[in-house]
C-alpha cells in the first residue's frame, strides 16, 4: 500500500469520526432536553460508537484489489470482515443498552417496596436483557468463525450431524441450562423480583441482582449471598413482600407469674399507638404460652408498613417494656423459684447432714428456738398450767 492509500484511509476515518461527535453533539445538547433517550444513547456508545466509524471509514477507503495485489487485499478484506462484525455488534448492543436504560430508569422512581409491578418489569427487563445480550454474542462469534474457510467446512459437517451434537451438548450445558430456564421462571412467575425482601439459607436480605446464573442476595450487614438461581426453584424460600410489603412485628417477653397483664397492655398500647412506625392497622398484648421452666410468656404484635417499620417497632417495643417492668414492676422479671418440702426427721436429719450451712438449716434452727422459748414462757404462767 502507498502512502496515498493510508492518507485516504486516515481522511475516510477522520470523517466518520467527526460525523459520530457531530451526532453525539446533537443527541446531548439539543435533542437530550426533549428526548430523555438520547443521553442514555451518547452515555452508552461513548466508545462502541467511534470504534464503528473508524472501522466503517477505513473500509469505505480500502484499496482494490489490483492496487495491493490479491494475497494481500484478502487478508485485509478478511481482517476488515471482522472487525465490522465485532464493532457493529458492539455498537447494536449499546443501542439497546441504552433504551433498556431508559426503561429501568422510570421504572426505578417507584414506591419503594410498595410498587410490585415496578419491581417485576425491572427484574425481567434486565434478564431479558442478558438473554439477548448473550444469544447476540453467540451469533456474532459464530459469524466471525464461519468467515474462516475450514471452519465453514466444518460447519457443513456439524449441521450433518445436528442431532448427535444437540444431544451432546444439551448434556454438556445441562446446568446451564438449567439455570436459564430457571431465572426466566422467576422473572416471570412473579416467585422473585429485584428489590424483595427474603430469607435464603437463614439469612435476611434484599435481592440486589438477578443473573442468568445466580441470585445476588444483599445482607442487612452489606454482606453479599450468591445463591444459584435453580436452588430458588427447587428449595422453598421466604419473600417478605412478594404479595405485599405489609408486615407484622412479634416481640415475646418471659414474665414472672406476678407480672401485672393489664398495665403492661396498657403501657403497650400506649407505645405503639404513638410510634411512627406503627402503621394503625392493629396490635396485641396476650399471654401466649406457658414455658417449660416456668415463665409466663407474653407476646406483643404490632402492625408495620414495610420491614424497616417492622424492625424498628419492634425494637421500640423490646427497649421500653424492658425499661418499663424493670422500674416500675422488678418483680415481673424472670426468676427461678425453689421450695423445700420437709417429710419427716429422718429426711430433715439426712438433709442437715448433707448441708448443714444452709440457709434452709439456718431459718429452721431458728423458727425451733423462738418455738421452744414461747413454750417455756407459757409452762412458767400459773394461767397456762
Amino acid at each position: 500500500m502507498t502512502v496515498a492509500h493510508w492518507i485516504a484511509i486516515g481522511i475516510a476515518v477522520a470523517v466518520s469520526m467527526a460525523l459520530v461527535f457531530v451526532l453525539h453533539w446533537v443527541l446531548n445538547h439539543k435533542l437530550g432536553k426533549v428526548w430523555p433517550m438520547a443521553r442514555h444513547v451518547v452515555s452508552r456508545s461513548a466508545v462502541t460508537a467511534y470504534t464503528a466509524a473508524a472501522v466503517v471509514g477505513a473500509n469505505l477507503a480500502l484499496p482494490s484489489v489490483g492496487d495491493v495485489g490479491w494475497s494481500t487485499y484478502s487478508i485485509i478484506e478478511h481482517a476488515m470482515r471482522i472487525l465490522m462484525i465485532s464493532t457493529l455488534t458492539a455498537l447494536g448492543l449499546s443501542l439497546a443498552y441504552a433504551a433498556t436504560d431508559m426503561v429501568l430508569q422510570r421504572l426505578s422512581f417507584s414506591n419503594g417496596d410498595a410498587d410490585r409491578r415496578a419491581r417485576r418489569l425491572q427484574t425481567q427487563v434486565r434478564l431479558l436483557r442478558r438473554v439477548i445480550t448473550s444469544i447476540i454474542v453467540v451469533l456474532a462469534i459464530a459469524a466471525i468463525l464461519f468467515t474462516f474457510d475450514a471452519v465453514r467446512a466444518l460447519g457443513a459437517g456439524l449441521l450433518a450431524s445436528a442431532g448427535v451434537i444437540g444431544i451432546v451438548a444439551g448434556v454438556a450445558a445441562q446446568s446451564t441450562l438449567g439455570n436459564l430456564f430457571a431465572g426466566l421462571q422467576l422473572a416471570f412467575s412473579d416467585a422473585l423480583r429485584i428489590g424483595d425482601v427474603v430469607v435464603v439459607e437463614g439469612e435476611w436480605g434484599r435481592v440486589e441482582e438477578l443473573s442468568l446464573v445466580n441470585v445476588t442476595i444483599k445482607i442487612w450487614d452489606e454482606r453479599r449471598l450468591v445463591v444459584p438461581v435453580v436452588n430458588f426453584t427447587t428449595t422453598s424460600f421466604e419473600n417478605w413482600t412478594k404479595s405485599g410489603t405489609n408486615i407484622t412485628a412479634k416481640v415475646e417477653f418471659p414474665l414472672d407469674w406476678e407480672v401485672p397483664i393489664a398495665e403492661l397492655r396498657e403501657e403497650a398500647g400506649k407505645l405503639i399507638t404513638s410510634s411512627n412506625n406503627w402503621d394503625g392497622r392493629s396490635w396485641s398484648c396476650q399471654v401466649v404460652n406457658i414455658s417449660e421452666s416456668g415463665e409466663v410468656v407474653v407476646r406483643v404484635v404490632a402492625t408495620a408498613a414495610d420491614t424497616g417499620g417492622q424492625w424498628n417497632v419492634a425494637c421500640e417495643i423490646r427497649e421500653h417494656l424492658v425499661t418499663w417492668l424493670a422500674t416500675h414492676y422488678p418483680q415481673s422479671l424472670p426468676r427461678k423459684r425453689t421450695e423445700f418440702v420437709s417429710g419427716g426427721d429422718e429426711e430433715e436429719s439426712g438433709y442437715a447432714a448433707r448441708f448443714p450451712t444452709s440457709a434452709f438449716r439456718r431459718a429452721t434452727a431458728a423458727s425451733v428456738a423462738a418455738h421452744e422459748g414461747n413454750g417455756d414462757a407459757r409452762s412458767g404462767d400459773p394461767e397456762e398450767a
